[in-house]
């Protein structure tokens, strides 16, 4: 395993390409209605990224991937490829973002309702949200892998959810994903250790059934073997000397 320590030049250019990918999220959220189709939120997103951040949308053409961002609505787990289904009220999507910038990538994601979904709907988005930020508290020197994957599925599980393991966070700078894997579950005290320059995403992935996943057709689109509810989000994290820096955060967002 190769991990990058990143420089303070690669921190300053990371915490740029992060808040891009961040403002995405922020710009994108008006056109999240009843209606609109993802394939009009790929569009949106995609011109902003390179006409208004002069910036790279990462997932295009990533090993064949065919638009800007993933789109992941109700039990769709991951990777969703926008497309002409329109969403309709009651629905919970998650959007993916990773943007380069000055060939650093910033990566997120957030879960958007549109109108007001089922209580179910709001909670496993609610404590989908809540294992991330549990996992981001988790990071500091000296502390392992293992910490932050078990922090997570404690919450998840301990509010009958599941954790989905065979997708998981990973190391990023230069390249998309870099060493290490970050898994979403595990044991406190295994793992690799943390040290000061290493950045990575945590992007815990919890369903509001059973734990296992199915990949569609297109290679692509991964989603709830018992189509049962779920969701994601995610933040780009930095090692720093005396804890962790959430590269990706939200100016309202607190850890």
């Amino acid at each position: 395993m190769s991990i990058v320590l990143k420089t303070p030049e690669d921190i300053a250019k990371m915490r740029t390409a992060g808040q891009l990918a961040a403002e995405v999220l922020r710009m994108i959220q008006p056109h999240i209605k009843e209606g609109a189709t993802t394939e009009e939120l790929d569009r949106i997103c995609h011109d902003y990224i390179v006409h208004e951040q002069k910036a790279i949308p990462a997932p295009l053409n990533y090993k064949g991937f065919p638009r800007s961002i993933c789109t992941s609505v109700n039990h769709v787990v991951c990777h969703g490829i926008p497309g002409r289904k329109r969403l309709k009220r009651g629905d919970i999507m998650n959007i993916d973002i990773t943007v380069i910038k000055d060939g650093y990538h910033g990566d997120t994601s957030q879960m958007f309702c549109i109108g007001e979904p089922a209580i179910i709907a709001q909670r496993v988005c609610r404590i989908a949200y809540e294992c991330l930020c549990i996992g981001i508290r988790e990071v500091r020197p000296g502390a392992r892998l293992g910490d932050i994957g078990h922090a997570i599925q404690n919450h998840a599980e301990a509010n009958n959810l599941s954790v989905v393991r065979e997708y998981c966070g990973h190391g990023i700078g230069r390249a998309f994903h870099e060493d290490p894997q970050i898994l979403h579950y595990g044991k406190p005290g295994t793992g690799v250790e943390l040290h000061p320059g290493m950045t990575f995403t945590i992007e815990p992935m919890v369903n509001a059934g059973k734990r296992f996943t199915k990949l569609l057709p297109d290679g692509w689109t991964v989603v709830t073997k018992d189509r049962s509810l779920s969701a994601q989000w995610e933040h780009t994290v930095l090692v720093t000397d005396t804890g962790v820096e959430v590269l990706t955060a939200q100016p309202e967002e607190t850890f």
